[in-house]
């Protein structure tokens, strides 16, 4: 099939030619070709004499599946990864030995500390009217009940601003219980909206003296298990145990509660703080030919209780196989790939990758993260200087990609590099699936989307590519309040 190169000026790419396949107007075909050197998966081509010269079909669907194979690899070969655990140290030694083994430059892995929390068991079960059990799991950094468990009446809210306006001694002694359903939007927008009950509810339930929490997962399936996450306590506030109903017996409680009968639950927990441990960030580079740098992110860790396909690995192949696509282009600024340990259960790998680069902060050109899953890019949104918002327009109208506002805050783990002024350019996925599976066991390979992957590969590589090449600075960014997950 043919094949035209475009040099997309309009989008300030400068002397570098993208060679494109199968052009569709939504850009899905972008491919860059790798130089010497960086064809996918050399390892594949060691053999006894010399190896015949890659073909170029096959190295280029190669580079096709790159970022489904390494999220593939990722789950099967490692499984869940939580931080501070067995899971958590193979997570580093693989993704190691995937850089080295696809032509990185630099790959080290970098200690972070973090914290360690055991999940334990958990039964959640209907006391009264009726006996019944209910399919739940413990938000990540519970506290344990005690030993015999927590009995109590449900009270139900919908939200954290709707318990500020309940009598305390309504709640006092009792299990509040939050209602709040996620809506399935194609931005995924609704949780931010939605999450606080996990991360605020058990602090605000105790703070009118309430025994424990249940919550509504933040999921919009219908049923395919609880969806963990964290819950943050405050600070002088009385720690109460937590945790997430499957939605479907979410559906089951909230019927019980409007028969108008009282309704009371017990509540066993065991889980437990187990202290600190060592994990790592994992860097690869694609070096340039000036000191400054183009990020791209992703984290390496997942929930203990899943094998995080969506969350994140998929978002850990799209980063490697976006980079990979530049191999040997030597841009002019180099482009990073960093893996950041343990995102889910308190940013500790964000924290101590700013720490450890602070004197080379200032030479981050622009940083862009990979974290909503395994859809299609469809959307470009910044977090860049106000005179730099034009360039990233032209580069989304280039791309076929809509554009939203150059004010919005971005990933998790990019907030550290914002708190110090690092621009993000923010690629919005195609989220209407991924909160079905997010944090729950069913994050599981056969839910990955192969031709999402491989656009969003594609995009953050020509996004990087433009990043890279651009010949203007980058401004500093608007520093904005801190993300609350």
């Amino acid at each position: 099939m043919r094949n035209a190169d475009v040099t997309p000026a309009k989008a300030g790419v400068q002397g570098i030619s993208l060679r494109l396949r199968h052009w569709m107007p939504a850009f899905a075909g972008m491919t860059l070709v790798a130089c010497a050197g960086g064809q996918a998966f050399p390892d594949e081509h060691v053999g006894a004499g010399a190896p015949d010269a890659p073909d170029p079909a096959e190295a280029a669907d190669a580079q096709d599946r790159m970022a489904y194979d390494i999220a593939e690899s990722l789950v099967a070969e490692v499984g869940p990864r939580f931080a501070g655990t067995e899971g958590d140290r193979k997570a580093v030694e693989w993704a190691l030995q995937k850089l080295n083994v696809l032509g990185f430059e630099n790959v080290r892995a970098e200690p972070v500390t973090v914290p360690r929390w055991q999940r334990g068991t958990i039964k959640v079960e209907l006391t009264a009217p009726a006996a019944r059990t209910l399919d739940a799991v413990a938000l990540g950094g519970s506290v344990a009940t005690p030993l015999e468990g927590i009995e109590a009446v449900i009270v139900p809210v919908a939200t954290v601003e709707a318990l500020e306006q309940v009598p305390a001694a309504k709640v006092k002694g009792k299990i509040v219980f939050f209602t709040r359903r996620l809506e399935r939007t194609r931005d995924g927008a609704d949780y931010g909206k939605a999450v606080p009950i996990r991360t605020k509810g058990a602090s605000a339930a105790a703070r009118k003296g309430a025994k424990a929490v249940l919550i509504r997962s933040v999921g919009t399936d219908a049923g395919n298990g609880p969806h963990t996450g964290m819950v943050r306590y405050e600070d002088g506030v009385a720690k109460i145990p937590a945790a997430a109903l499957a939605t479907k017996d979410a559906d089951v409680l909230e019927q019980a509660l409007a028969g108008g009968k009282a309704v009371r639950a017990r509540i066993v927990i065991t889980s437990r703080d187990a202290g600190m441990a060592q994990s790592a960030n994992v860097i690869g580079e694609m070096p340039g030919t000036t000191d400054e740098i183009v990020l791209l992110g992703a984290h390496l860790d997942s929930w203990d209780m899943t094998p995080g396909a969506n969350d994140d690995a998929a978002g850990v192949g799209i980063v490697i196989a976006a980079a990979h696509r530049l191999s040997g282009s030597k841009p002019r600024r180099t482009v990073r790939v960093v893996l950041f340990a343990n995102e889910e259960f308190g940013l500790s790998g964000a924290k101590a990758y700013v720490q450890a680069h602070a004197a080379e902060l200032p030479r981050h050109a622009v940083a862009l993260e990979a974290d909503s899953g395994s859809g299609a890019v469809w959307r470009l949104s910044g977090g860049l200087a106000a005179a730099d918002w034009p360039w990233a327009q032209a580069l989304a109208a280039q791309l076929k990609l809509e554009v939203k506002a150059n004010d919005q805050d971005g990933h998790a783990d990019l907030t550290e590099l914002r708190k110090h002024g690092v621009p993000e350019i923010i690629p919005t996925h195609d989220a209407g699936a991924y909160f079905d599976v997010h944090h729950t066991r069913d994050d599981t390979v056969d839910k990955l989307d192969r031709e999402g992957l491989k656009q969003a590969s594609e995009t953050f590589a020509a996004l990087a590519l433009a990043a890279a090449q651009r010949l203007e600075s980058f401004g500093r960014a608007p520093v904005l309040p801190e993300k609350r997950r």
